[in-house]
């Protein structure tokens, strides 16, 4: 930055530059007055949009966590709250789960997303990545970004950058005709995500902005970040607004990014008003009354705000993150609910929170006059039992085909992003009781010898092993590896699943595998037979309904799994909780006969039921 004599800063059709002399010195940066209007553009310490003064009341909402048949019932709540603006990311593992395969239909359809929120009237920050984080299966990056281990992400590495443009080149095309500049509701969008977080290589930073403006992107471009002064000196742009990520009272994180940015609009672009959850910790709530208080006191300084999140939603499927604790080495997986408190609840009730936070809100802006929504429709609470089950080990050949390696692989070196995986080997005896161990796991596996259970192993326990012991001349040796997530926050992103080391039996390395993926994307040819079988194994039941409406699904007395509605994953479920039920939204819900389909891989409880309320723990 020292010795350039202008930049220009990346805002809107009607440019800004700031002077050397206005940065102040290495790390700092002043943001100059917008010289024409055109979307949103920043006059000194505010925005404009359209060339009228703008406060941005915004809240989070993530499209591929809402099932796309209620977006614009979630977005007109958060309409209700009083918002004018809404923040989505896009993920971009959502729509290339494989390479070169780009969907962007129905659920993954984020162009009609944002149609709807302009359609309500709602502006839209745009959050494209490529890393977003978000508590998201490995922060948004699709897992074949993992099959070159030598690949460095979220840097200038070239192959990386290849990937991220190709990926652009698809993306942003589409995003371009729906900015303000050109009529649209899409007025501001992020350049990556919190960068200073994760490492100081600006020349990436500025790179993914030049991409963003070499596919039209006009709009004003932001990089947001947590509020410390190193966060905000390495994850920032010369030239480009700065804002602060925070929880709490907002005059400290404020007067960090003042002395980074002494001249700007003062933007809060994630005000945590609530948190996640780690499977076998304590679900997570604030104090609406201490949010309300907080958003006030921004409001009242004139700052812009995006309340994160504002709508909670849901890790269907396989798409739950997760996190590493560096000091305890500790891998924490994420739940499948992503409620995170808000406002707007994953089933879409209107909290205490929302009603406080609003009464805020009306304070400084028109609140829509017409009544609030009423609560969702819910399903009457039931039980069914299992009719049915099959064993997993026994189903391999008609789950998938398998993949002959000398040693084992992690599920991206077969070409797998999500689910589980199996392994196959042979044992030669006799052999004495021996421990087999299992290094560098990914992230729980079940032992089997000759198809009895001997034990499992955990990530979490690098220790662990289970003693085995081959009476005849050889015995089958199968280790069935069930995932948790990839880790989407820090430095340990590069988080590959299944068997990614060695396995050895008492320190000898065994070879000769047999490697099935489990992306269980389609059931239908598991072939039940009488229920009862013991884990790993698919149980089967039947809930008849007479109206589609939203309900919660608990397992009492079962252990570790996932459950299907309909053929549709609904998410993990876990007994060590906090989250007891799992959300089934109306959509997926069909009137007359409802197929439950569990994969226990321990051991089942009696039944499963349908309860009208959610137990998030």
């Amino acid at each position: 930055m020292e010795g350039m004599s202008r930049r220009r800063f990346l805002g809107a059709a009607g440019s800004v530059t700031v002077s050397a002399a206005m940065l102040g010195g290495p790390g700092r940066m002043v943001v100059a007055e917008a010289a024409a209007p055109g979307g949103l553009t920043v006059d000194g310490d505010r925005f404009l949009l359209d060339g009228k003064p703008f406060q941005i009341i915004s809240g989070g909402i993530h499209y591929f966590r809402i099932h796309p048949d209620l977006w614009r019932d979630r977005l007109n709540r958060m309409r209700m709250l009083g918002l004018n603006t809404v923040e989505t990311y896009v993920a971009w593992n959502f729509h290339e789960q494989e390479r070169g395969e780009v969907d962007f239909s129905g659920w993954r359809d984020f162009v009609r997303f944002i149609e709807i929120a302009g359609e309500l009237g709602l502006k839209v920050v745009f959050r494209p990545g490529p890393y977003v984080c978000a508590e998201w299966e490995f922060g948004g990056f699709p897992a074949w970004l993992l099959e070159n281990p030598d690949q460095a992400l979220r840097s200038s590495d070239p192959t990386y950058l290849e990937a991220v443009d190709t990926w652009f080149a698809q993306l942003l095309p589409r995003v371009a005709p729906l900015q303000a500049t050109r009529g649209g509701p899409v007025i501001a969008v992020q350049v990556e995500n919190e960068y200073g977080s994760y490492g100081n290589d600006t020349a990436y930073l500025q790179h993914l902005a030049d991409q963003l403006r070499a596919n039209d992107i006009d709009s004003l471009l932001f990089c947001c970040n947590g509020a410390s002064e190193a966060a905000l000196r390495d994850g920032n742009l010369p030239g480009t607004l700065a804002t602060v990520n925070f929880a709490g009272d907002p005059t400290g994180p404020f007067e960090t990014l003042r002395k980074y940015q002494p001249e700007g609009p003062l933007w809060c672009t994630e005000y945590w008003d609530g948190w996640f959850d780690h499977w076998g910790e304590q679900h997570h709530t604030t104090d609406p009354a201490q949010d309300a208080a907080n958003v006030d006191k921004m409001l009242a300084a004139g700052a812009s705000i995006n309340l994160y999140m504002a709508a909670g939603s849901t890790n269907f499927e396989w798409w739950s993150g997760a996190n590493y604790d560096e000091a305890t080495k500790q891998y924490q997986p994420t739940i499948t609910s992503y409620d995170y408190d808000a406002p707007v609840s994953e089933a879409g009730d209107l909290t205490e929170k929302f009603h406080k936070i609003r009464e805020v809100i009306g304070r400084y802006t028109t609140l829509p006059d017409e009544p609030l929504p009423e609560p969702p429709a819910r399903l009457a609470p039931q039980s069914a039992r299992p009719t049915a089950s099959v064993g997993l080990l026994d189903s391999l050949d008609r789950l998938t085909k398998p993949v002959t390696r000398d040693t084992p692989v992690p599920m991206e070196q077969v070409g797998q992003a999500q689910g589980l995986i199996h392994y196959r080997t042979s044992v030669q005896g006799p052999l004495g009781k021996n421990t087999l161990t299992i290094s560098q796991l990914g992230d729980r596996a079940w032992v089997f010898l000759d198809g009895e259970r001997k034990g499992e192993l955990d990530r979490n326990q690098p220790d662990q092993g289970v003693e085995i012991e081959v009476t005849g001349e050889s015995a089958r040796l199968d280790i069935l590896v069930g995932t948790g997530g990839r880790i989407n926050f820090g430095h340990f992103i590069n988080d590959t699943k299944g068997i990614r080391g060695d396995v050895r039996l008492g320190g000898q390395l065994l070879s000769g595998w047999e490697i099935r993926p489990l992306p269980m994307n389609d059931l239908s040819g598991l072939r039940f037979s009488e229920p009862g079988a013991s884990g790993p194994a698919f149980h089967r039941a039947t809930l008849r309904i007479d109206a589609p409406a939203d309900g919660f699904l608990e397992l009492p007395g079962w252990n570790k799994g996932a459950l299907w509605l309909n053929g549709f994953l609904l998410g993990r479920y876990w007994h060590i909780g906090p989250q007891r039920t799992l959300y089934a939204p109306a959509p997926l819900w069909r009137e007359g006969d409802n197929e439950l389909i569990a994969l226990e891989l321990n051991q089942p409880g009696e039944s499963i039921e349908l309860r009208a309320e959610p137990d998030l723990g």
